[in-house]
């Protein structure tokens, strides 16, 4: 299993790149996310990887940090979701939006992403729910590695999830807005208020 690589970029085009690593080149698909992040072709790239092997088939998927491997990962567990249409969800959402898709039951935003269709997207809700927590939707990210630091879970953040919901956001976009603030220490309005200021940007 190919799980990392380092090497000099050599080549770029719409969804794939090509890695040189000294003694050999590689050919690795990629989504838009890492289209954006690359360096100019000559500079030095560092990526995790998924070795995709199929019978009449070798393919090979590189993402820049350890939480969007993860989530591809995650993706092709689901019935129906093969790993180029996970890689069409991850150019289309980050990790931490997917989940927060998974856990409000947003359909609507997983089916965005190029050929997830609604009865894929409902699928995909049910078969990760169960393997989505709400820990991981509030996690923050820092550094290229993608480590997470998990804020305490507070009832006071889920009642403000809940007031947000019942003033008319979407479960999403509240789990998004309350992810957002600094939550230790602050009681629920407090909690709430910051919150407000984020959704309405």
């Amino acid at each position: 299993m190919i799980s990392h690589l380092r090497g000099t970029l050599d080549y770029v085009s719409e969804n794939c790149i090509e890695i040189d690593t000294g003694s050999l080149g590689f050919t690795v698909n990629v989504p838009s996310s890492v289209i954006d992040a690359l360096p100019p072709v000559g500079e030095d790239i560092d990526l995790f990887t998924y070795l995709s092997v199929k019978e009449d088939d070798m393919s090979l998927f590189g993402f820049l940090t350890r939480d969007s491997l993860d989530m591809f990962k995650l993706l092709i567990t689901v019935n129906g979701i093969g790993p180029k249409a996970a890689l069409s969800v991850l150019s289309a959402m980050s990790p931490q939006d997917i989940r927060l898709a998974v856990l409000s039951s947003d359909a609507k935003s997983l089916s965005r992403a190029p050929g997830i269709g609604s009865k894929t997207a409902q699928r995909m809700i049910i078969e990760l729910k169960d393997k989505v927590t709400l820990e991981d939707a509030f996690a923050h990210h820092s550094g290229g590695l993608g480590n997470a630091v998990i804020s305490r879970e507070t009832p006071e953040r889920d009642e403000a999830v809940e007031a947000l919901v019942a003033l008319g956001y979407s479960a999403s976009d509240a789990l998004r807005a309350v992810r957002a603030v600094e939550t230790d220490g602050k009681d629920t309005e407090a909690i709430l208020r910051e919150a407000l200021k984020k959704v309405g940007r």
